[in-house]
């Protein structure tokens, strides 16, 4: 979300999605490099503990460019099968801060055989970026979550009838 209000733009998007699948079936999806690959990005590795590192490689599949882009992560929390949360979006070789990077946050919340999960990216204030780019990022991302949600959405329930 990108509200205007008072001269400032609010730089969090939140989402809130429910599941057709149990919550231990999403955290799976959300967190094992292999499923990752099948709702988000084209390549997954990650050290699933918090301050463990990964990469997600954005390919042509879901960046229509011509070649792999690798964005590198830190896992803040990793509460299997409530919360997982990872830094990521600090320019390439120097350590992920809160001055430096962006925050996602998933929070999983079991109803009934169903999981309602709540996704919140923030940090955008936090980072040096001119207010452009600021907002090119924003916009870029909030679409992006929209469309690998609805595709995870769609997949974790497959998962859930194949376990």
């Amino acid at each position: 979300m990108v509200a205007h209000g008072g001269g400032s733009i609010m730089t969090v998007i939140e989402r809130e999605i429910l599941i057709e699948a149990p919550r231990h079936v999403v955290w799976q999806v959300l967190t094992d490099p292999a499923q990752i690959s099948q709702w988000f990005s084209d390549d997954a590795r990650i050290d699933l503990r918090p301050g463990g590192a990964g990469t997600f490689v954005f390919g042509p599949r879901v960046n229509q460019l011509d070649g792999p882009i690798p964005v590198d992560l830190v896992v803040q929390a990793a509460e299997p099968p409530e919360r997982f949360a990872f830094r990521w979006a600090h320019p390439a070789g120097s350590e992920a801060r809160v001055d430096n990077s962006l925050l996602v946050e998933f929070t999983l919340t079991a109803e009934g055989e169903h999981t309602r999960l709540r996704l919140v990216e923030s940090g955008y204030d936090q980072v040096d970026w001119s207010p452009q780019v600021r907002e090119d990022t924003i916009n870029d991302h909030a679409k992006g979550w929209d469309t690998h949600l609805t595709t995870l959405t769609a997949y974790a329930p497959q998962r859930s009838a194949s376990s």
